[in-house]
């Protein structure tokens, strides 16, 4: 199911398991659960303004089975609460916020009336929101954090190292869970502001009240609530908070319905928007509530549906460990001690996820490839004889191409790049005691060529279990369990067989060694030894300290701990001379957080935490100063960014432009229509499909002006979806500039003219590099959602969804102020086109003091000039356009408006009349018009929504775009 597209469904009763005894019944239902004033709560200090909510012992369903609801809504997931909480019992207005914030807030809402809604705020917004007012109650915050990005608005876009903590007692936005276990108590899509009662705006809050005194948990504005967009199992979990994480995109989870919304589309399962939901994300329909306690035993599912109840959360940003090593492309790898399992992160991605590779096998010791794209790994540990196994996987989610070294043992795996060029894998027979030299000269150390996915033969280096790595130039190699050895190449020796083995650190216990390949500078820890205290200057608890030696064994600088926690499986960053990674041990030896170590400042940042963390490998790449010195490589190619999360699909696809860019002759350019029903694989000329969501004819005029043309010479079609119900109705911050939310890429993009003279293989190399996750099966796809469920034109009471009032078109058509104020009042009238010569003033008289209604309404009407304008380009370079309009749901022509988002029909007619007639005069323009006002042969089997293809009318309509470009072909010759 696509995650860019909601269905209307009908709204499903809230159950509660009948097969718990402890569930309530219908008539526990209601005001028993809802405890609202401080005289029916004398055992609970209730916040002001909140409800206490009894849910201790009681369930609730996430979910549902209906099978036409979109696969994020899928399988029902039975919750069960151990605890009480209190949640307000109304949307935080906008003057509480405005007041709560404060006068040095980067946001100050535009509030005309103090008790709407407060609306326009991201997730983040509501987060710094809940922080500010904990901390006005002199409480701890529920929420932390690094650092803040904001964007021009003031809108919070991104917290750095944001974390939650359930256990802290303060406020916070309700769980989703939460959320429908108090809006399943009375809640009624009736009785809330929709769509059709609310004239399509805000009201102010407790204008619709449940009996039980909570107010508008349906309808009025969508709500944010705590959780990751994640998957449901069908099961039943106690204290459920979510998923680990939101995946690639980061999604979330918003709940109830809006004044925009059918009250068939008003479910307690409904989670998303038409568009991703992102941290990022903020509409005029999008609010929030708070609820306030903790929660002492949270249980999240990860993205395999797992129960974890020890979550692992990354605490730096992807730009932070870029400050460190001067690109953005690094790794971690390491171990769950919790579950055994490997664990990685990819830094690459603007918001990086814990990926876990779950199976049987032990993992210790992991070492992430040269090339950064497999992990080495053993069964056994440092310090601890007996055989063990290595392997090699590729660091990907599911840990695939899986192979074992067969030998008798093999343990501590370190991958090296030897003179000729051979990837080699370096282990010891036996990672045991170093202590005894007999025990230790017992073992020895080897190395296996690893090429093709496959290990070679095993070749002995030396005797003696040299685990610590082994310098570029083979002069020198460490090993630390119980002693600090070296093996040291004889300095008047050419010979590499000839060295001394020897002990360094007066023979006093240390671990952990890790030998820097290209400084020869040996990182370990001690446990407060005399030497040690000697060069500190001070005692010190054992591995309080990270100590360095030079290659003689000198001990030349250390690293305090921070306060209360001391160091373990320290080990240097991979290619890099000055930073280390460890874990950080509490008093009770609990392994709760990975850092990266400077050497240089002795600056320690926490970029991992969890419950038992061990083993961290870091990856950086070798080449950073050899990538294509022409292009920057932090820029080249970083179109995602938190910022531009509205349009996430352009950034997700530009990898695939620059990939097929020379071989294309058909590109298809348009929304989430064209992104679902053209079926570029299907095309007997090579295609792609580079429809985005949102993208009106500005979006598509410039990806075509600036891409297409510059970079596709073989192109001769140009397919465009001509969604007219969203050319004038789309929300200027969803614009394709605003979209790209000021990514790197696309910065670098502009300021370089779109490279008219080309770019080369280097610069492809770097887009590939520093693309997302999903860009391999993008490719393969061709950009087209194959979207594979046949839901249908219409839910299963005949309805099919609207999103919005069709006369939101009357003002641009009549294009007549008095006919527009006839029509609607002045606010309605505004808020409908919220562009930049008009907001924030929302104000009749400022925009007009600005400029007159026609030229604020031109802002919209230019759609149709960039669609001529395109065309005209395309005759300039022998391009042939053909606009489509994609079938939508029979339905519509029921009604008084064209599609989901409106316009009225009559406007409609009167648009398409008049694209279709300045069509007829031009060479190499074709329209399609596959809808026809609901009068397609589009069967509902075909459809995946009311207002989107499924993979089977997607191949019809694309077969016949298909057709006609042979028989435009057949009539040139």
């Amino acid at each position: 199911m696509s995650k860019a597209l909601v269905l209307g469904v009908t709204a499903l009763s809230v159950t509660f398991l009948e097969s718990c005894s402890d569930s309530p019944t219908q008539t526990e239902m209601g005001s028993s659960l809802v405890c609202s004033s401080s005289e029916n709560c004398r055992d609970v200090s209730l916040q002001d303004g909140f409800a206490l909510i009894k849910s201790s012992g009681k369930y609730t369903e996430l979910g549902t089975n209906v099978k036409s609801a979109p696969q994020k809504e899928r399988p029902q997931m039975d919750v069960k609460f151990a605890y009480d909480f209190q949640l307000g019992k109304h949307e935080v207005t906008c003057g509480e916020f405005n007041d709560v914030m404060g006068k040095d807030s980067h946001l100050k809402l535009e509030c005309s009336n103090k008790n709407l809604p407060a609306v326009n705020v991201t997730f983040y917004d509501a987060v710094l929101f809940a922080n500010a007012k904990s901390k006005k109650a002199g409480l701890d915050s529920a929420y932390s954090y690094t650092s803040a990005e904001f964007n021009k608005s003031g809108n919070c876009v991104l917290l750095e190292g944001f974390k939650f903590d359930p256990n802290v007692e303060a406020f916070r936005l309700p769980t989703e869970a939460e959320w429908v276990f108090a809006a399943g108590i009375s809640s009624n899509a009736e009785n809330s502001w929709n769509a059709g009662n609310s004239d399509f705006k805000a009201h102010e809050v407790c204008g619709k009240k449940d009996e039980n005194g909570l107010c508008d948990l349906f309808g009025n504005v969508t709500e944010w609530v705590n959780d990751w967009l994640g998957s449901f199992r069908d099961t039943t979990i106690t204290d459920y908070v979510g998923a680990t994480n939101g995946g690639s995109l980061g999604e979330r989870v918003i709940k109830g319905g809006s004044f925009r919304s059918e009250t068939s589309a008003i479910t307690l399962y409904a989670r998303g928007d038409v568009y991703t939901v992102t941290g990022a994300s903020s509409s005029e329909y999008l609010g929030f509530r708070l609820a306030y306690g903790k929660i002492s035993n949270p249980v999240w599912l990860d993205a395999s549906g797992d129960v974890v109840a020890s979550n692992i959360s990354i605490v730096t940003s992807s730009k932070k460990i870029s400050s460190f090593f001067g690109i953005s492309r690094s790794k971690l790898a390491f171990r769950n001690d919790v579950t055994g399992n490997l664990a990685y992160v990819d830094f690459s991605r603007v918001s990086p996820t814990v990926v876990e590779i779950k199976d049987s096998l032990s993992v210790y010791h992991p070492d992430i490839s040269p090339n950064g794209k497999r992990v080495a790994f053993c069964t056994g540990q440092e310090g601890i004889s007996g055989n063990s196994a290595i392997y090699v996987r590729n660091l990907d989610a599911d840990g695939s191409s899986l192979v074992k070294l067969d030998v008798k043992s093999a343990a501590i795996p370190r991958w090296r790049v030897l003179e000729n060029g051979d990837t080699v894998i370096v282990y010891v027979t036996d990672a045991g005691n170093n202590k005894d030299e007999s025990t230790f000269k017992a073992a020895s150390t080897w190395q296996v060529k690893f090429a093709d996915g496959k290990f070679g033969e095993p070749s002995k280096l030396f005797d003696g279990a040299y685990h610590g790595g082994i310098s570029s130039d083979e002069s020198l190699t460490v090993s630390g369990a119980r002693l600090l050895r070296a093996r040291v190449a004889a300095k008047e020796s050419t010979v590499k067989s000839k060295a001394e083995d020897v002990v360094w650190y007066g023979n006093e216990q240390a671990c952990n060694a890790s030998l820097n390949k290209t400084t020869k500078r040996t990182l370990f820890l001690d446990f407060g030894g005399e030497t040690g205290i000697k060069f500190v200057g001070s005692k010190y608890r054992t591995h309080e300290r990270l100590l360095i030696a030079d290659s003689d064994g000198k001990l030349v600088s250390s690293v305090g701990a921070p306060a209360g926690y001391t160091f373990d499986h320290s080990e240097w960053v991979l290619n890099d001379e000055k930073m280390a990674v460890a874990t950080l041990t509490n008093a009770d030896g609990a392994h709760q957080k990975i850092v990266l170590v400077d050497t240089k400042d002795n600056s320690v940042t926490d970029i991992v935490e969890g419950d038992e963390l061990w083993h961290p490998c870091f990856w950086t790449p070798s080449d950073k100063s050899q990538i294509a010195s022409d292009w920057d490589a932090d820029s080249v190619g970083h179109y995602v960014s938190a910022a531009n999360q509205t349009n996430y699909l352009l950034s997700h696809k530009m990898s695939m432009f620059w990939n097929l860019k020379d071989s294309v002759e058909v590109v298809g350019l348009g929304n989430s229509h064209l992104w679902a029903g053209f079926a570029a694989p299907e095309m007997s000329k090579p295609a792609m499909n580079m429809g985005v969501v949102p993208c009106d004819m500005h979006c598509m005029h410039y990806l075509f002006k600036n891409y297409v043309l510059n970079h596709c010479p073989k192109v001769k079609y140009v397919v465009l979806s001509l969604d007219i119900d969203l050319w004038y109705n789309i929300d200027p911050r969803t614009d394709i500039n605003a979209g790209m939310g000021g990514a790197a890429g696309f910065v670098y993009d502009q300021s370089h003219e779109f490279y008219p003279e080309g770019v080369d293989a280097d610069f492809v190399k770097l887009v590939m590099d520093n693309a997302t996750d999903d860009a391999g099966e993008i490719i393969e796809a061709r950009g087209w959602h194959a979207a594979t469920e046949n839901l249908g034109w219409t839910d299963e009471n005949g309805v099919s969804v609207m999103s919005g009032d069709s006369t939101w078109s009357d003002c641009l058509f009549n294009k007549n102020l008095a006919n527009c104020l006839v029509d609607m009042d002045q606010n309605t009238c505004l808020s409908n086109y919220t562009m930049d010569v008009c907001v924030p003033d929302t104000n009749l008289n400022m925009c007009l003091a600005k400029s007159d209604l026609n030229q604020c309404l031109a802002i919209f009407s230019g759609d149709v000039d960039k669609l001529k304008d395109l065309v005209r380009l395309a005759k300039e370079n022998d391009i042939t356009v053909i606009g489509v309009m994609f079938p939508i749901s029979p339905y519509y022509k029921t009604t008084g408006t064209y599609g989901r988002h409106g316009m009225r029909r009559s406007h409609a007619k009167a648009l398409i009349e008049e694209i279709e007639t300045w069509a007829e005069g031009k060479s190499n323009f074709v329209v399609m018009n596959e809808n026809n006002f609901g009068d397609h042969d589009y069967a509902s089997s075909m459809a995946n929504d009311s207002d989107h293809l499924n993979k089977d009318g997607a191949k019809k309509v694309t077969a016949r775009i298909d057709e006609l470009i042979k028989s435009l072909e057949a009539k040139s010759k």
